[in-house]
């Protein structure tokens, strides 16, 4: 005989709602218990004091402040260079010699002619006394009547010959010494001294090369002064109305940023130079090498300052709001100071004062610790 089923016991619905209620209510009186209600920690940094600037930053390109492109003035086989490209030269140095064969000839054929001239010279002098010799003979003859007029006149005639030879070839001497000098000139640029003291940066001529320097001077080598360089900085069109001679700027160098070389700025080009219609002009200042680490050609990331302030107190700007900040008390409570603010830039403020060193300033960003932000903890303040 089969058995009836059991009835089972149910429970009514409104238990099981009570119950998810409870354990609700259980959980938030944990959470609230256990820092549910904590709010997220304030960003704070501490008042320091250091260096602001409001900079202007530029690329720019090391050159010689002072260079000379030494060139030939006289052509001819380039006979033998004496320097080497990175060499030091000073003022009269001897760079390189042009195969002097052929202005040796021209000097010794001019002073041969010159010798020649003084030679004839010396004989135009003799006649011309000869001249005047006669010329008083006739005179004292014609006047005792013992010669004839056509006499005298020869002889004056002849004298006046004389003397216009003489200054005829004193004048040829002068024109050979003329072109004696040009020649020993010629002979002297066949050997080609260092113009300036400085630095052999570049050789252009090769050894037994010709050299013709009929047109044109060829450039042999380049010789600059790298005791002091100038930098040449492209300067956008929307800062360049910033920039005024006589403002400080320094600059780094790609292999070594941490270095910085300060100058005075000199002048802005005017004439702008255009790339993909982007408009920059030059802005030239110099500075000093003396330790020979800044080069040619280095590119150079500068930056002319506006205005600056040394060893102030700052703030970040961040923590600035309508010339207040928040400041962190010792006893962890928030209050509002009114500060004098100097110079700022993108980073810092400058704190004349309504702070002081090392106390502690509210940051007006996302704290990363939270994920929130802290504006939204004092929003109601600021109403």
């Amino acid at each position: 005989m089969a058995l009836a089923p059991r009835n089972r016991r149910r429970w009514p619905t409104w238990v099981g709602v009570f119950t998810g209620l409870v354990i609700l209510a259980a959980g938030g009186w944990w959470y609230f218990q256990n820092g549910g209600n904590k709010q997220p920690p304030l960003n704070t940094i501490e008042v320091t004091r250091g260096d602001i600037q409001q900079l202007v930053s530029a690329t720019g390109v090391l050159e010689p402040s002072n260079y000379v492109d030494v060139g030939a003035q006289v052509s001819g086989q380039l006979e033998t260079i004496h320097v080497r490209v990175g060499q030091t030269v000073s003022q009269g140095d001897l760079l390189a010699e042009i195969d002097p064969t052929v202005y040796v000839a021209k000097v010794d054929a001019t002073r041969a002619q010159l010798k020649n001239q003084r030679a004839q010279l010396d004989d135009r002098k003799a006649q011309l006394r000869l001249a005047e010799i006669q010329f008083q003979r006739q005179s004292n003859l014609f006047k005792e009547e013992a010669t004839t007029r056509e006499s005298l006149q020869t002889a004056e005639a002849s004298l006046a010959s004389a003397k216009a030879q003489l200054a005829m070839l004193e004048a040829q001497i002068e024109q050979t010494s003329s072109t004696l000098r040009a020649e020993e000139a010629n002979l002297g640029y066949a050997r080609i001294y260092a113009p300036m003291d400085g630095t052999v940066v570049s050789i252009e001529a090769r050894q037994g090369q010709t050299l013709n320097a009929t047109q044109q001077a060829p450039v042999l080598m380049r010789i600059a002064d790298l005791a002091t360089m100038r930098v040449r900085a492209q300067v956008s069109e929307a800062d360049v109305g910033k920039l005024e001679p006589g403002m400080r700027v320094y600059f780094t160098t790609l292999g070594d940023a941490e270095r910085k070389v300060y100058g005075e700025l000199l002048y802005i080009e005017p004439t702008p130079e255009v790339t993909n219609n982007v408009v920059l002009y030059n802005a030239l200042f110099d500075a000093n090498n003396d330790d020979g680490k800044l080069l040619p050609n280095m590119t150079a990331q500068v930056f002319f300052i506006q205005s600056e302030a040394l060893d102030v107190l700052r703030v970040p700007v961040s923590s600035v709001q309508r010339g207040r900040v928040q400041v962190l008390t010792q006893a962890g409570q928030v209050e509002w100071r009114d500060i004098v603010a100097g110079v700022s830039n993108r980073v810092h403020t400058e704190v004349v004062s309504g702070v002081k060193e090392g106390e502690k300033v509210v940051l007006v960003s996302r704290d990363p610790r939270s994920g929130s932000s802290n504006t939204n903890n004092f929003r109601g303040m600021l109403r």
